[in-house]
């Protein structure tokens, strides 16, 4: 029987500053189907969602919303419709509760026109029950993990009365446990009829949950299909027009003196007696579930969290680290998770992004040299193919992939000997994923000590020579690579394993 379509977009075209971002898309949605839009970052995905949710008008194209020709001219007009957008960006306001965040501009009133606090409270529990989410309404978002903050945004979109969901790169800040309640809850909205245009990068969860796809690449229509039918190498070479080899990017190096030590190194409540050491030209790859700690071990060796004992030492000497500008002075860099948090300054252009660190390199008498500014860019633009047709720009513009590659040459022009990156494909497709593994390789060739921090046990295999493992604040195993598994590093990443190191 003929699935009802629900949604069609047809010849979409959409240009910024004159230069065509989308070249006459179609795509169409099924009635109660989960349906996968794939595509490099920068491929037009975005943007085509940002036309659907009345952010973005399209210069040509139109819109069929159950057989009627629509106009998306505002947001709101598209929630009228029923479709509700999940951004990857956190959209939440922090100074407000729980509940707050969930009715903001919706409030809920009694029949004096007061607000009805008690009745959006037990709204908000509910909702989040079903996420298996328990928090209190009256929490402010502030106080709460980025995973919470991510499920908020997500039980928002569910509140209302939808017939179309966009989400986003839902699970990128939530454990393996929340995504799994998340897909379970998807399945239940697909079962009452609604739709759901599903964006990842993860296509393994692609492959889990959603009906069928469509792949853009270079703003325009790659291919699509059914997803049982489909095998995911042939997802990934629509997207990026080529086979993209999954083989390890991992070759031996020399490495050089031990340019990191850490001596038992605790704090009160997120890692205690912690060592390790890291060498020159080495890659070193931190793993193991979420609040295992790694985040917070590195943030404090940043200088960005307190430490209470232990000791670091670079070169052989021991250093106090109490601000970032100590660990910069020391030469150790650091890119962060989460980067719309914590890696960009979205009201910079990319540009000012990329000197942001090092604004000294380009000062003279009190003057910035933008020329020299100018220049350095573009060759970072090149080495790590930064796709931005202007650096100008305001950095929020680039798709996620982009942006990552943006931190990243601000680290290179920092030029640590010791570079940590936390999570550092986060969100991003394939083939970006390749470029940044590839660079990682790079910077350790030229002698850089390289930490990796990932979720992820496939990442850490690629690139990484020794791997470590944590479980509730502590190093539970040590491995060579040659050592290690998947199913291995799961063992004691979970506690079922620890405190044997395979390291003589």
């Amino acid at each position: 029987m003929a699935q009802e379509t629900i949604l069609e977009m047809n010849g979409i075209k959409k240009s910024f500053n004159q230069v065509e971002v989308l070249h006459g898309i179609d795509f169409s949605l099924y009635k109660g189907e989960i349906h996968a839009l794939l595509g490099e970052n920068g491929a037009g995905k975005s943007t085509l969602m940002n036309i659907l949710g009345g952010i973005h008008q399209p210069d040509e194209g139109q819109i069929y919303l159950n057989g009627q020709p629509m106009t998306m001219d505002s947001p709101r007009t598209s929630q009228e419709q029923g479709i509700r957008f999940i951004h990857q960006e956190l959209n939440v306001v922090t100074d407000l509760t729980v509940y707050e965040n969930l009715f903001l501009g919706s409030e809920l009133r009694n029949k004096w026109g007061l607000l009805d606090v008690k009745e959006m409270c037990r709204q908000t529990n509910d909702v989040l029950g079903k996420l298996g989410i328990y928090v209190h309404p009256k929490t402010y978002v502030r106080d709460l993990e980025t995973s919470y903050k991510q499920m908020i945004e997500i039980a928002k979109a569910l509140l209302r009365d939808s017939q179309i969901i966009i989400m986003d790169e839902p699970t990128t800040a939530l454990t393996d446990n929340e995504a799994e309640r998340l897909f379970e809850f998807m399945e239940s909205l697909k079962e009452s009829g609604i739709s759901i245009i599903y964006i990842s990068h993860k296509l393994k969860e692609i492959q889990a949950v959603c009906d069928r796809y469509t792949v853009l690449r270079d703003g325009s229509f790659a291919g699509n299909g059914n997803i049982e039918n489909t095998n995911l190498n042939d997802i990934t070479k629509l997207m990026v027009g080529k086979s993209v080899s999954t083989d390890a990017l991992y070759h031996q190096n020399s490495v050089g003196e031990t340019i990191l030590n850490v001596h038992r190194l605790s704090n009160e409540s997120d890692f205690q007696h912690i060592n390790f050491s890291v060498s020159k030209g080495e890659v070193v790859g931190f793993t193991g579930l979420a609040g295992d700690g790694r985040t917070e071990l590195f943030e404090s060796i940043f200088g960005l969290r307190k430490k209470n004992d232990g000791e670091i030492q670079v070169n052989g000497k021991t250093v106090k680290i109490s601000h970032p500008k100590k660990a910069l002075q020391a030469g150790i860099g650091f890119v962060p998770k989460n980067r719309k948090e914590n890696a960009i300054v979205k009201d910079l252009s990319v540009i000012e992004n990329m000197s942001l660190s090092s604004i000294g390199h380009f000062e003279k008498n009190g003057w910035i040299k933008t020329r020299d500014e100018r220049n350095k860019f573009a060759d970072y633009q090149k080495e790590l193919n930064i796709k931005v047709h202007n650096p100008k720009i305001n950095i929020d513009s680039l798709s996620g992939g982009n942006q990552q590659k943006v931190v990243i040459s601000k680290w290179l022009e920092v030029n640590s000997d010791i570079i940590i990156f936390d999570n550092p494909t986060q969100g991003i497709d394939v083939g970006a994923k390749n470029e940044i593994y590839q660079h990682i390789m790079n910077l350790a060739e030229q002698g850089k000590a390289i930490i990796v921090l990932s979720s992820e046990a496939p990442e850490i295999l690629r690139i990484c020579d020794r791997i470590l493992v944590m479980f509730q604040g502590e190093i539970t195993g040590e491995f060579r690579r040659e050592d290690a598994t998947e199913e291995l590093l799961m063992e004691y990443a979970t506690g079922a394993k620890k405190g044997e190191k395979q390291i003589g």
